[in-house]
């Protein structure tokens, strides 16, 4: 891999898979490819396990880490080309990603979508901007559309957890007080397709995904019968893609309770955190034996270390 961005960076998925179960087994056997390496993480947004977990991964390997939330301790980046830079901004994406290149041997950033102007948004001109400009692979810390770190974590956790060869796997909308973006549902869907898995997905009216990531994943608009027979019960939020960046706020009846989940297969709960307790998730799932959010958590560091390590055996 050259950078790592989406799935479709990833030119053999099962190696992947292979070498982040490898590297959980001995985390600290890798260290000769990140000794005198330094990775730089970039955040244009908060974050709690994206930040953790690659942090970790990083040391794990040897390397050294620096860490800046470009919002509160950079200057204002201009994307634009041919802009005259009188008004909020001072610095350009050009200096700015060739300086950090001189810095850093891998980048990691992290953005976020408007969840107002869609073409604007899946366009991923933040991240597309750093790969344009960026001497270094770029890692994608979670984009305006997708988040393959975590999806890659989910898989991780799948693999370990099933109980039979192809297991029904339901990534289910619930419900949310605030517009929140598509990206993890997108990368599931993605590494789903990829993944031995029965996959369905299940949302009201009005909130399917973009196709060019579903790519003909069977959508269920009634819950309860995609909840049947699940072994795994992905919660997950998200904001209208058809009518943009729009919520609902009356479907409480989508949340994940005991009830919802007596429907499954002793189903497993999944979610990538954090996670709004009584309003997506009862904390009776939340807190049983059935959740296994923690787990995911975990598999975060050895998603990121297995990118790490598989970027600098191949030479950066």
């Amino acid at each position: 891999m050259k950078n790592f961005t989406s799935i479709k960076d990833v030119p053999d998925v099962k190696a992947l898979l292979q070498l982040a179960q490898d590297v959980k087994k001995q985390p600290y056997n890798y260290k000769s490819y990140g000794e005198n390496k330094t990775l730089g993480l970039l955040f244009f947004n908060p974050s709690l396990r994206t930040r953790m977990s690659t942090q970790k991964a990083a040391q794990n390997l040897g390397m050294q880490v620096m860490v800046m939330n470009l919002n509160s301790d950079g200057w204002q980046i201009e994307l634009e080309d041919g802009t005259v830079m009188n008004q909020g901004t001072q610095e350009h994406i050009k200096e700015a990603a060739g300086v950090i290149s001189q810095y850093c041997d891998i980048m990691g950033v992290r953005t976020f979508p408007s969840l107002t102007d869609k073409e604007a948004d899946y366009s991923e001109k933040v991240l597309n901007k750093f790969l344009e400009h960026t001497l270094v692979p770029v890692i994608s810390l979670e984009s305006a559309t997708l988040h393959p770190l975590q999806s890659f974590a989910d898989l991780i956790t799948i693999e370990e957890q099933k109980k039979i060869i192809k297991p029904k796997v339901v990534l289910s909308w619930a419900p949310h007080v605030r517009s929140l973006p598509q990206a993890v549902p997108n990368s599931f869907a993605q590494w789903m397709a990829k993944g031995e898995v029965d996959f369905v997905i299940t949302n009201p009216d009005g909130f399917d995904l973009a196709e060019e990531f579903t790519n003909g994943t069977k959508v269920i608009h009634d819950q309860d019968e995609a909840l049947k027979g699940a072994d795994f019960v992905y919660a997950k939020n998200w904001s209208s893609y058809e009518d943009y960046g729009k919520i609902r706020t009356d479907l409480n009846q989508w949340q994940i309770t005991n009830k919802k989940m007596a429907l499954t297969n002793e189903g497993k709960f999944m979610h990538c955190l954090p996670v709004r307790r009584n309003l997506v998730v009862a904390d009776e799932v939340l807190d049983s034996e059935a959740s296994i959010v923690l787990q995911q958590a975990n598999n975060r560091t050895y998603a990121a270390q297995a990118v790490l390590l598989n970027i600098l055996k191949n030479g950066n």
